[in-house]
C-alpha cells in the first residue's frame, strides 16, 4: 500500500512539474496562435465542458468507437475459438493477421468512402479493422496457454463446444484476452481521432476529431489544446478505471493474475 501512495506521489509531482514547464513556456513563447499557457487551454476546456460543446462532440466520439468497439470484439472472439476449435481455423486467423495486421485502419479510410459514404458507418468499419486482429491475437495466445489438466477438467465434466469454451478457454485466457481488449481499445481511440480530423461529420454533428480540426481552423489553438486533453483524458479514464476495474472483478478475484 505504501508504495502504491508513494507511486501516486511521484507521478503527481511529475505531473505538476511538467504542467509547470508547460505555463512557464507558453508565457515565455507569448504566441497563442503557436503554443497557448496551460492557464489558457485550462479555461477554453472549462468554457468547452460549460457550453456542453466539449461534452456533445465527447459523446458522439464516443457513441461510434463503442460501436466499432463491440462488432471488433465480437469477431476477434469468434475467430479465436474457431482458431482453438481446429486446425483449419487455426491457419485461418494465422492468415488473416497476417495479412491484416500489419494495414494501418487509417488507409482503409478511402476504401470505407466508397464503400459507405460520408457517415458513421465508414467510422465503425476502421474501427472494427483496428480493434479485430490484435484481440484475436491475444485472445487464441490466450486459448493455446490453457494448461492441458484444465482442458481435461473440463471435458471430462462434459463441457464441449460453446460451453466448453466459455466456461473453461475464456476464465482461463482471461488475462489475455484483457490485454488485447485494452491494445484494441487504444488502437481504435486514436483511429477514430484521426479519422474525425478527415471526414468526422455526420448528421450535422461531429467528434472530438472534427472539433480539433474546426477550431484549428477557426486558429482558436486554446480550444484545439482543450480537444486534445479531453482525448488524453478519455483515454486515461478508460485504461485506469475502467478496465482496472474489470481487472479487479475478473482476473484478480479469479486468480488468473499472472503477475
Amino acid at each position: 500500500m505504501s508504495s502504491a501512495k508513494g507511486s501516486f506521489a511521484r507521478r503527481f509531482m511529475l505531473l505538476c512539474a511538467l504542467a509547470g514547464l508547460w505555463e512557464i513556456y507558453g508565457r515565455i513563447l507569448n504566441n497563442d496562435l503557436l503554443f497557448p499557457t496551460l492557464s489558457q487551454t485550462l479555461l477554453s476546456l472549462y468554457e468547452g465542458i460549460m457550453s456542453g460543446v466539449l461534452l456533445v462532440r465527447a459523446g458522439n466520439s464516443l457513441g461510434v468507437l463503442l460501436q466499432g468497439y463491440l462488432i471488433g470484439t465480437a469477431l476477434a472472439l469468434l475467430l479465436a475459438a474457431l482458431a482453438a476449435a481446429s486446425r483449419l481455423g487455426a491457419d485461418l486467423l494465422d492468415m488473416l493477421t497476417s495479412v491484416f495486421n500489419p494495414l494501418p485502419a487509417i488507409a482503409l479510410l478511402p476504401l470505407a468512402l466508397m464503400w459507405f459514404g460520408l457517415g458513421n458507418a465508414s467510422l465503425v468499419f476502421v474501427l472494427v479493422h483496428s480493434v479485430m486482429w490484435p484481440m484475436a491475437l491475444n485472445t487464441f495466445s490466450g486459448f493455446r496457454s490453457v494448461g492441458s489438466t484444465l482442458r481435461m477438467v473440463g471435458k471430462n465434466i462434459g463441457l464441449r463446444g460453446v460451453r466448453y469454451t466459455i466456461f473453461i478457454l475464456v476464465p482461463a485466457a482471461f488475462p489475455s484476452i484483457l490485454a488485447g481488449a485494452k491494445i484494441g481499445w487504444a488502437f481504435a481511440w486514436r483511429t477514430l481521432i484521426a479519422a474525425e480530423l478527415v471526414f468526422g461529420v455526420s448528421s450535422g454533428s461531429g467528434g472530438l476529431g472534427w472539433f480539433i480540426y474546426e477550431r484549428k481552423n477557426q486558429l482558436d489553438i486554446g480550444s484545439v489544446f482543450a480537444g486534445l486533453l479531453m482525448v488524453i483524458a478519455i483515454g486515461l479514464v478508460v485504461e485506469a478505471v475502467i478496465f482496472r476495474w474489470i481487472e479487479r472483478r475478473t482476473v484478480q478475484r479469479w486468480g488468473t493474475q499472472t503477475s
